[in-house]
């Protein structure tokens, strides 16, 4: 396509440039037209002088219209911005160079072929709305610039219906209301060859969710301005300057309401009807519908998501078995029955926990907790966590061969290669000539390898320190539990014999541990919300060349982050706490001042569980109120703000603009989410079986809360490519990895199931028991040891000691009584018990991974009908694009030479068959 266009640099009025944040500016040119060709990397400039305008229109009161008002040319873009001549807020002389500037940018975009139609507001005059259509010229050059995959002919390969297609069939969609996607076999599209694509009409060849991602291309990279001999470019330093107030893609109709134009389909509506309302929650998802609306980049997530969610069904219903069986079985715990009985854990006398404030007391007084800890501390817990390991394999491998298919139907399996372009961010900043190794040209690079090296360590530098940021809150958090347990301690009820039915619950220990979970996820949120905006500024300052490289850079920064903010209060509780405390007659202080915290007779596995309870359930309420209330509540206003104008007519694109914005990280955080939970049902479901169950049902409300916001509350999404979930795939790998490693250790340090097993087969019998079976009675008294009183420091002795006849109290550990030659020393039990919990590790992790290895060995990524459909494909595109067009140049250059040797001797004419 040729269209003549002229480069115009126009100086700027440098004066009172300095004045509110416009000194940034000074020395800046306008750019008023592009080179010659609608690509800003080809062609020439012309010495011609001229400024294009977008045509004016007055809205005709069709609200419904997704055309400009010649009803003929589709509306693909939105652009919105505030008459300069209006604003109130700036200097005139601001305001002119505002101005100038949106002109040269949309004179830009024309010369490269786009059209642009202005209107007003209906509402507020000042809101002037540039729609934007994409010619047909102009989305082919772009297609091919973009590489973009098209249909070559219909999909002729038979489709094999599933084994359990019977079963969702009665969860799918009606295919009456959605009708199902034709397929396609698919090619890059390369103009010079548009008879070989299947195009029966050109007005829905591409797309709406095409024709926007083309337009956006081009929108990214119109010039507006140039400083420093750099041109100034793109649709989102407009937006962040303020000089375009937003820029989206068009809804194709309102959620709740079909389009009165028969033309339109109104897929927005069907969305919302079969895949947004609550009441579609057990129906599987109309995941090409979405692709095909939103795009690919959105349809993964939710492909991904629903994939998730379905494979979650399946933890659930074993995490709640396991459960049923620790609670139907708690009333056959021994132990738990010791520590009730008032015979036994009522005559048992234990330590005080902390110094001087704390007293003794009661065993039985845990009576409570040891009977919950049953239900969780069971052989139930063993089997479910060695179930878990194969579970998160089965679901990485099954994800894969899900992700390949959906990369096949959706025509991005060579995305990476051939169609992901570079970011404008980059290209403005490509300052630097390097030669590349391969190609041996001279390229533009925004740094030196010696800058990339630079900006790489302020980088890595800048996450470290905001890890230890975190790090030290969870040292503060350590700090805190150690200082008010002395407080509870002292304030609480002290009735040594638990018969109260506050003492029962509300314990120092309970108290302490409820007060910094909440506390915990109070930090948590908040350093959430400070590190989102330092890891996006590290980023940028990082310049990725690619979207993808962006994302995946950003990603793992907020992970790691994330990773440490939400999971080191679980791993200082299931590993630290209660493991290096010493004993009362030498106990272990922090800092030189705090006493190391301890856990309860029944271990810290029930706090484990508190933990996660509190921060999953808090994350979940507080993520729903910021992804459902907030965007409604804005949503809210901005109507009741209008209703005195509700008799006017709008139009589509005013009652879009009145949407939320989506935001730049798009799904992002709805990713993040998910992994965060992924980690939470993984990483610590020993402690915690029904951890699965609650995701479950989260996830099957996050899916529709998700597509209720996008599809209702937001702006159009523009349309994106993706081939797969990113960087999230392989944090997921690491997670799973890890929580093979974590689970082993939980059931051996954190939960008492080891030490029980030590003495049921060794020490319940001779030689070192008294019992002739094997059996679980004595446990409680045989893992206690014995501390003198005598025998206390005078900073850690109670004050006020309730017992003058005690001679001795118990504390939790494995040592020689006082009087033994090696009193206080770790005895055989404690040697017994340690190389048990050691073997259990390195027995539990090697058979999980020799497990997980031959499940991933044995399932391949790509199925065999993947394959063949690939195969095909790629057969095609070789038989249609090159080597037929080679035949019929071979026919034609022989028609050629027939009648050249028509003139010459017939004996040199060569013998055709």
């Amino acid at each position: 396509m040729n269209v003549e266009n002229q480069d115009v640099l126009l100086e700027l009025d440098q004066e009172g440039e300095d004045d509110e944040g416009e000194g940034e500016e000074d020395g800046e040119l306008v750019l008023e037209e592009v080179q010659q060709t609608i690509f800003p990397s080809y062609g020439t400039a012309s010495n011609q002088q001229a400024l294009h305008t977008p045509e004016w229109a007055v809205f005709n009161q069709n609200h419904e219209s997704l055309f400009f008002n010649d009803g003929q040319r589709r509306i693909d873009f939105v652009l919105v911005y505030e008459d300069e001549s209006k604003k109130e807020n700036r200097k005139k002389s601001f305001n002119k160079k505002q101005k100038r500037k949106r002109e040269a940018y949309e004179s830009n975009l024309i010369t490269r072929g786009l059209q642009l139609e202005a209107t007003r507001s209906v509402l507020d005059e000042k809101i002037i709305f540039v729609k934007v259509h994409a010619p047909w010229e102009v989305l082919c050059t772009y297609a091919e610039i973009m590489h973009i995959s098209l249909p070559l002919q219909p999909n002729d390969l038979k489709a094999h219906d599933s084994s359990f297609s019977w079963i969702t069939r009665f969860f799918s969609v009606d295919e009456n209301i959605i009708r199902p996607e034709k397929e396609f076999f698919t090619a890059p599209f390369e103009n010079d060859r548009l008879s070989d694509f299947y195009i029966q009409d050109k007005s829905t060849f591409f797309s709406p969710a095409t024709r926007s991602r083309i337009v956006y291309f081009i929108l990214c990279r119109g010039e507006y301005a140039v400083r420093d001999n750099v041109k100034k470019f793109g649709i989102n330093k407009l937006l962040d300057s303020g000089i375009y107030k937003a820029a989206f893609p068009l809804h194709d109709s309102r959620f709740n309401h079909p389009s009165e134009d028969p033309s339109c389909p109104s897929e927005r509506y069907l969305l919302y009807r079969e895949w947004a309302h609550p009441w579609n929650i057990f129906k599987l998802q109309p995941l090409h519908f979405v692709r095909k609306y939103y795009g690919e980049k959105i349809g993964i997530y939710f492909a991904w998501l629903g994939f998730y969610t379905q494979m979650l069904l399946l933890a659930a219903v074993v995490g709640l078995g396991c459960f049923l069986y620790g609670y139907f079985t708690k009333d056959n715990c021994t132990w738990s029955q010791e520590v009730c009985d008032p015979n036994i854990g009522g005559n048992i006398i234990m330590c005080p926990q902390c110094d001087q404030e704390c007293t003794y007391w009661n065993l039985s007084i845990t009576c409570e907790s040891s009977k919950k800890l049953c239900i969780f501390d069971s052989f139930g817990t063993l089997v479910f966590a060695v179930f878990m390991g194969v579970w998160v394999t089965l679901f990485l491998e099954f994800w894969k061969r899900r992700q390949a298919e959906l990369e096949y139907e959706w025509d991005t399996v060579e995305f990476l290669e051939q169609e992901e372009q570079v970011r404008p961010e980059y290209e403005a900043r490509c300052y630097h000539i390097v030669v590349n190794e391969i190609t041996q040209k001279e390229e533009h690079v925004p740094y030196t390898t010696c800058g990339k090296c630079v900006r790489m360590t302020f980088c890595t530098s800048a996450v470290l320190f905001w890890i230890l940021l975190i790090i030290a809150s969870v040292i503060g958090i350590i700090v805190y539990r150690l200082s008010v347990f002395l407080v509870f301690s002292a304030t609480l009820p002290k009735h040594i014999n638990g018969t109260e039915a506050i003492q029962k619950y509300l314990t120092p220990q309970a108290a302490t541990s409820i007060s910094a979970s909440v506390i915990s996820f109070i930090i948590i949120m908040i350093l959430n919300m400070i590190y989102e905006k330092v890891a996006i500024m590290i980023t940028d300052f990082e310049l990725p060349r690619t979207q993808t490289d962006y994302e995946n850079s950003l990603t793992m920064k907020m992970f790691l982050f994330q990773f440490v903010n939400y999971y080191s209060s679980c791993f200082y509780i299931a590993f630290f706490k209660g493991k290096f405390v010493g004993y009362p007659g030498d106990p272990v202080y922090w800092l030189g001042k705090y006493r190391n915290e301890e856990c309860d007779p029944g271990g810290c596995l029930l706090e484990l569980t508190t933990q996660l309870t509190i921060v999953m359930g808090g994350k979940a309420i507080w993520n729903n109120i910021q992804e459902v209330l907030l965007p409604w509540f804005k949503n809210l206003i901005g109507r009741c703000c209008t209703a005195s104008r509700s008799e006017m007519i709008v139009p589509r694109w005013e009652q879009d603009y009145h949407l939320q914005p989506i935001g730049k990280l798009g799904l992002f955080y709805e990713y993040l989410e998910m992994v965060i939970q992924f980690g939470f049902v993984t990483l610590f479901v020993a402690s915690f079986p029904l951890a699965p169950l609650l995701a479950l049902i989260n996830n099957l409300l996050e899916i529709r809360v998700d597509a209720w916001k996008i599809t209702t509350q937001f702006r159009r999404m523009i349309p994106q490519k993706a081939q797969d979930i990113g960087a999230w795939q392989p944090i997921m790998q690491g997670i799973a990895i890890l929580a093979v490693v974590t689970n082993a250790m939980i059931i051996a340090f954190t939960s008492d199931m080891i030490p029980r097993l030590v003495y049921y087969w060794s020490f319940s019998v001779p030689p070192y028991g008294d019992h002739s079976n094997y059996t679980m009675k004595g446990y409680i008294n045989n893992t206690l040891s014995v501390f003198a009183i005598s025998d206390f420091k005078t900073q850690s002795k109670p004050v006020l000691p309730w017992f003058q006849n005690q001679t001795t109290c118990r504390y939790r550990d494995f040592r020689y009584p006082p009087g033994h030659e090696h009193q206080y020393e770790h005895n055989i039990y404690y040697w017994h018990v340690i190389a048990a919990k050691l073997s259990f590790i390195i027995v539990m992790e090697h058979i999980i991974y020799i497990v997980k290895f031959i499940i991933s060995y044995v399932i391949p990524d790509v199925s065999h009908k993947t394959k063949s459909k690939i195969k095909r494909q790629k057969y095609l595109t070789q038989v249609l694009l090159h080597e037929n067009p080679l035949k019929s140049m071979k026919k034609h250059m022989g028609s050629i030479a027939d009648k050249i040797l028509k003139g010459t001797d017939g004996s040199f004419r060569p013998k055709y068959e």
